[in-house]
């Protein structure tokens, strides 16, 4: 089962904005996720077409199963 973890942002413009990580670590602390996303916000370290990152509106873990259908 691969997962992510989403971290969505909303930026100047209202729009919301999504970085996903691959292999978050397990189990998650959600203290250190919403200290590292207002981190981000602090240091204004990422920046998106609709301007700069203005508040933090969500943070998900994402599963998703991937089976391999075998083609001849």
């Amino acid at each position: 089962m691969a997962k992510t973890i989403e971290l969505l942002f909303e930026n100047n413009e209202g729009k919301t904005v999504r970085y996903s990580l691959d292999n978050p670590v397990d189990p998650f602390d959600a203290e250190a996720v919403n200290a590292a996303m207002d981190e981000i916000l602090t240091q204004n370290a990422f920046t998106s077409s609709g301007g700069d990152l203005v508040k933090k509106k969500e943070a998900r873990i994402v599963e998703r199963n991937v089976t391999d259908i075998p083609l001849s």
